[in-house]
């Protein structure tokens, strides 16, 4: 068997071999978390009022939990878990909000309703 020699390869070739293995291999496992949704969708559903509503701080407290659990999960790893509590947190928060502009139009709609029996009383 003939031995056939590996041509040698100079030093800043392996450094840039190796900046280009470490910059895909850390591309491949480090990708950022998208926070940005859940997030503003909390901050959303705190700024209509979702905490003074029951149902919808229930959910607030559900899309504030899963949002810190997806955290937990993405520094362990675990992105593919992390992304689908995310939108899970997404969609409690945006469930939140819709509860909280639920009650509040039935509040203005309660109020309507008292106005009008207010007046039909002073006309009679």
């Amino acid at each position: 068997m003939k031995h056939t020699s590996v041509p040698s390869i100079s030093t800043p070739m392996r450094a840039g071999l190796a900046l280009c293995i470490a910059l895909v291999g850390a591309g491949c496992t480090a990708t950022p978390l998208r926070t940005e949704p859940s997030t503003s969708g909390i901050r959303a559903a705190e700024e209509v009022g979702a905490a003074s509503v029951p149902q919808a701080s229930l959910h607030l407290q559900m899309a504030r939990e899963s949002l810190a659990k997806a955290q937990k999960l993405a520094a362990a790893g675990e992105k593919a878990e992390a992304d689908s509590l995310l939108m899970r947190a997404e969609a409690d928060a945006e469930l939140a909000v819709a509860l909280s502009r639920e009650d509040a139009e039935k509040s203005e709609a309660r109020a309507a309703v008292q106005r009008v029996r207010d007046l039909l009383n002073d006309n009679k």
